[in-house]
């Protein structure tokens, strides 16, 4: 971390619901062009995923893509920090298409990385069953995941996070944005603890490490690099990694995360939308935080909440 820590953020990182843009600029609609050249590229419909992420996609094969996703990457790293991206509907490229044509979209913003220890690149969002006290991570239950930050238990953070909607819930399951530089200047505002909010915390690593590795990480959780704040945060992972660690925290922490969770209930702060199937969520996973809230699923399988992630660095 730098020292030279600005007093606020002051460009259009920091946002409110007041403040962001119109939400018409938040979407862009894939051109016929775009669509044209994602049907010649991605696999047919006898390829699998796998067959998908093998084959990395070669940028000057979608031209129009990428020239409609240039202005969405200056809005990730400077603008609002999250862009929405529509266009992939099913029934022009089923759904293994559309998860095709959307793993080549994402690898114009970035280079794919893996998101868990089994090297998934691809990785769905979706509930099977298991409990966030039972270990189990918050993108495969229907609880509401508060907002957090992607990966902030282990040493790197995507840069961007992807995710395409493929099934909604039946009801709930919303997405909620908020910006970490907002409620890093809100903090200064009510005069927080610097050290306890640029100090170190433990976050549990939901079984995502190595056998002889660690189950718990300590993380900074706001680091300023000179040109661009970054957080770290899920407040039930800090709450289970500091009592694995056996690490109590101190009064100016507790005191830091309080302040920071009031923050993040504010109606006021956030933006809350629903995605629908064929549209994408693209997130800067260093300052905007992300929610969803708590769904009721459909009975059959094939109707379930699905959502597909990728992370990008």
């Amino acid at each position: 971390m730098a020292m030279d820590i600005p007093d606020k953020i002051k460009d259009r990182r920091a946002w409110t619901a007041a403040t962001i843009d119109e939400r018409a600029a938040w979407m862009t609609q894939l051109s016929a062009e775009s669509l044209d050249e994602l049907e010649r590229v991605i696999p047919d419909s006898g390829h699998s995923l796998d067959d998908a992420t093998d084959s990395p996609v070669v940028v000057a094969e979608l031209p129009c893509c990428a020239a409609q996703l240039a202005p969405l990457r200056q809005e990730l790293e400077r603008g609002r920090g999250f862009a929405l991206v529509e266009g992939l509907d099913e029934e022009r490229f089923g759904r293994d298409g559309a998860t095709s044509a959307y793993w080549a979209l994402g690898q114009l913003l970035g280079r794919p990385f893996e998101q868990n220890v089994e090297g998934a690149l691809l990785y769905d969002v979706r509930d099977t069953g298991s409990s966030v006290t039972g270990g189990a991570r918050f993108s495969v239950t229907s609880a509401e995941s508060t907002f957090h930050t992607d990966n902030a238990f282990n040493d790197e953070l995507p840069d961007f996070v992807g995710l395409l909607c493929q099934r909604t819930a039946r009801e709930g399951g919303r997405s909620q944005l908020i910006s970490a530089c907002t409620v890093y200047n809100e903090l200064l505002e009510q005069g927080a603890d610097l050290e306890a909010l640029h100090g170190s915390y433990w976050f549990d690593r939901r079984g995502q490490h190595g056998p002889d590795e660690s189950p718990v990480a300590e993380r900074q959780l706001y680091a300023w690099d000179g040109a661009e704040l970054s957080m770290r945060y899920m407040a039930y992972y800090i709450e289970v990694g500091q009592q694995r660690a056996g690490q109590q925290l101190s009064a100016g922490q507790v005191a830091s995360l309080e302040a920071i969770e009031e923050l993040l209930s504010r109606e006021e702060l956030r933006v809350e939308f629903d995605l629908q199937p064929g549209q994408m969520m693209f997130t800067n996973n260093h300052w905007i935080l992300h929610n969803r809230t708590a769904f009721t699923d459909h009975p059959a399988p094939a109707d379930k909440r699905h959502y597909v992630r990728l992370w990008l660095r």
